[in-house]
């Protein structure tokens, strides 16, 4: 059995355990990127003791292998064989030897000469001597009665082979002998052939490299001889037996013992020659890289994708330059995308050098690689455009916002009229393509509420059946069981719309598009590509269509923010991406699949909400302008002046009373003269030296009973915390039109205060 190296136990168990340790701490933070750095550190950890696992199991069996090959070669040998460590300490007997000097497991070599030598344990420090000086030590000796030659060779660096043979010429009985020997010169040129050797080759090498399969010829290895149009596998060992010559002997070795404990590790195993083919693979190799048994290929051909010649590589590993160094590569038999990490451990010295490779399934590596840095890109994207969303906000709002005061004073029939109207349409479309920034980034505002969603795509179908054209058939199918959800009426129609027109795009012939609804009860968690939907009850909704159907290389990317295959201005990019913002942040799940030339499915999945629909009164905006006013001091703070312009002017078209300030500092000032009277702050949340929520806090501790409205260009929840700690306090989203800002005002002025 393989031995497992001192200290390995220990180097696993630290790997293991930081891997576990990373692997909790994966779960515990919240934050998804960081989430998955910590995960895809603790993987890594996981493949690094991996290969360490496998090198240490090889290295065990390296080391038990000669004790198990030379068993098997000399367990029925009729000479005695003993096998012993460099002590002299039994390890090893075969049966003759037992049978004939009477020794047994754990004892000692000293014992076996006692009755052929007159000193055994001088001979015995001589013998072990040589063979530790010089790797091999001979003696004639007698056992039970007879002459024999005493063989002492080290086999390894703990083992060292007794072999009593006959005297010369004699087998076990007496009679002639006839072993598989050579013996050569110091070039290595053949000089002479047993007989028995010689019967066995057709055509007798000049070399001894023209003997084996694989040249050049190994000393205490395993190697295959050409004989009789066959190969046979043989132990090969060897003397000196004169200044220039050297006798070489060969054992016939059973293969299949010789392989089992290779081809039966738990981790897949290559044996590389130096010339790049791979000599061995075992079971779980052969598995993984769909090779034959016995097959021969070169290592270049099972792998691609290193950067550089494999060849190279491995010319680097023998020369010690990339040992113990892991490569990750792609399997080149196989049919879908097969990564295997390759570590490479030089095997054996001298001639009987060799490379292993231990392989490892690293496709799942590849894939967590690939989503954290995906996750990377959108986390990018997505701050880029709250950024950029709250910069626009506050020029959309100044827009927007005069062009409101310029249309207060015309009316429908002046000639700047229609003017104005194109002006503050064009800021109400780039606000909305903000909006698409925002939900793609997860950032922008919902406004939830209980709802039916037969409700929702009946009020729609006026205006899907006009987008999708006359050679588009649009159909609806509920579900009898169809429950309530919980999310922004208005975001979830953008959603819906924009997968509709998909699917009209998609069949520019014609076609059917299908609006499925149901309720879908999942009683175990369902795994999508990537992501796995838990268990639980969800409203599902399906967009179906007959189109062209999305190629595989795209369908991961068509979520991704400002990809499209559409042409140059006929689409942002953005629609997809605002889709599954959209979704995620209600808390659902939105998938596509496709097959080309049949269609595209879009499926979402929403939470399904116990609480009964709630129905609302219909707002009158005629009568809300016409509200009477209620007027009041604001205090106005905000760092843009186009902005406070327009709200400063705005609110006193209402009769209100407006003290304006430019940052947070100045707002104080204000607010400590106590003379000064102010029922409300309009403050900017985000502003140049103190935010909104930290000066309206210092505020309150002299005017407790002062309103507060907060207006920002990002989102309510980047600061909502925060606004939850201040009373009396409520959120108002840029951008804002004049009718925004004043009934917001109003209301605060109306409304009943809130206890802290």
């Amino acid at each position: 059995m393989p031995t497992v190296p001192p200290g390995f136990v220990t180097r696993v168990s630290i790997l293991l355990g930081l891997a576990l340790v990373l692997a909790v701490i994966a779960f515990i933070v919240p934050t998804l990127p960081v989430r998955l750095g910590f995960l895809a550190a603790a993987v890594a950890l996981l493949l690094l003791s991996l290969p360490l696992l496998g090198l240490s199991l090889w290295r065990g069996v390296s080391e038990g292998r000669i004790d198990g090959t030379l068993q098997a070669v000399h367990g029925n040998d009729p000479s005695p064989v003993l096998l012993t460590d460099p002590a002299g300490v039994l390890v090893w007997c075969n049966a003759q030897a037992s049978k004939a000097l009477g020794l047994g497991q754990g004892g000692g070599v000293v014992s076996a000469l006692s009755s052929s030598a007159a000193m055994p344990d001088a001979l015995i420090a001589r013998l072990l001597s040589a063979a530790r000086d010089h790797g091999r030590a001979e003696q004639r000796v007698d056992v039970e009665g007879r002459a024999h030659d005493l063989h002492v060779d080290r086999v390894g660096p703990d083992r060292l082979l007794w072999r009593f043979h006959p005297g010369p010429g004699l087998d076990a009985d007496g009679r002639e002998d006839g072993p598989l020997q050579i013996r050569i010169d110091a070039g290595g040129s053949i000089v002479w052939i047993s007989p028995r050797l010689l019967e066995r080759l057709d055509h007798p090498p000049a070399h001894v490299d023209g003997l084996v399969e694989r040249p050049p010829l190994k000393l205490n290895a395993a190697q295959t001889l050409k004989c009789d149009d066959q190969a046979l596998r043989c132990w090969v060992t060897g003397r000196a037996v004169g200044d220039d010559l050297r006798e070489i002997s060969f054992q016939p070795v059973p293969q299949e013992r010789e392989d089992t404990q290779f081809d039966t590790l738990p981790v897949p195993l290559l044996e590389i020659e130096e010339d790049g083919t791979v000599a061995k693979a075992n079971r779980l190799a052969r598995q993984l890289l769909s090779l034959e048994t016995g097959e021969t290929v070169a290592l270049h051909n099972l792998f691609e994708g290193l950067g550089r010649q494999v060849g190279d590589w491995l010319g680097d590993a023998f020369d010690g330059r990339a040992r113990g160094r892991p490569e990750v590569m792609r399997a080149s038999r196989a049919e879908n995308d097969l990564f295997i990490q390759v570590t490479l451990e030089q095997v054996g010295e001298g001639p009987d050098t060799r490379m292993m490779a231990v392989l490892h399934d690293a496709t799942e590596m590849k894939r967590l690689e690939a989503q954290f840095v995906q996750s990377q890109k959108m986390q990018a994207i997505g701050q880029l455009a709250g950024g950029v969303a709250h910069d626009f906000n506050n020029l959309l709002t100044a827009i927007s916002g005069h062009c409101d005061l310029l249309l207060l004073r015309h009316d429908p029939g002046d000639q700047d009229f229609a003017d104005l109207e194109q002006i503050n349409q064009n800021a109400n479309r780039a606000a909305a393509l903000v909006g698409q920034l925002l939900a793609f980034s997860r950032k922008q505002n919902l406004r939830p509420e209980i709802l039916d969603l037969r409700d929702i795509l009946s009020d729609l179908t006026h205006l899907l059946n006009r987008l999708v054209g006359e050679r588009v058939r649009l159909s609806f199918s509920h579900g009898p069981d169809l429950r309530m959800v919980r999310v922004d009426r208005r975001q979830l129609e953008q959603v819906i719309v924009n997968l509709v027109v998909n699917a009209r795009d998609a069949m520019p012939k014609g076609g059917d598009v299908k609006v499925i609804t149901r309720t879908l009860t999942l009683e175990t968690p369902e795994a999508h590509d990537r992501v796995e939907v838990p268990a639980g009850r969800y409203a599902l909704i399906e967009v179906v269509d007959q189109g062209t159907g999305i190629p595989e290389s795209t369908i991961t990317k068509i979520f991704e923010p400002f990809f499209t295959t559409k042409k140059t201005g006929e689409g942002t990019g953005l629609g997809l991406s605002t889709a599954y913002g959209i979704v995620k942040q209600t808390g659902g799940y939105i998938f596509a699949r496709s097959e080309l030339g049949k269609g595209t499915t879009f499926s979402i999945y929403l939470p399904i909400s116990d609480h009964a629909a709630i129905a609302l009164a219909p707002v009158d905006k005629a009568k809300e302008i016409q509200k009477p006013q209620a007027e009041g001091r604001i205090l106005l703070v905000e760092d843009e002046a186009p902005v406070r312009a327009f709200a400063t002017r705005a609110l006193r078209m209402r009769g209100h009373e407006v003290l304006e300030a430019e940052d947070a500092e100045a707002a104080l000032a204000i607010c400590s003269d106590a003379s000064v009277e102010i029922d409300v702050f309009v403050t900017d949340v985000i502003m140049p030296g103190r935010d909104g929520p930290s000066w309206v806090r210092e505020a309150l501790e002299t005017r407790p009973d002062t309103r507060v409205i907060f207006v920002s260009g990002y989102a309510e929840e980047s600061f909502t915390e925060a606004q939850a700690a201040i009373p009396n306090s409520t959120f108002l989203p840029k951008p804002f039109s004049l009718r925004d800002l004043t009934a917001t005002v109003e209301a605060q002025l109306k409304a009943p205060s809130r206890p802290d």
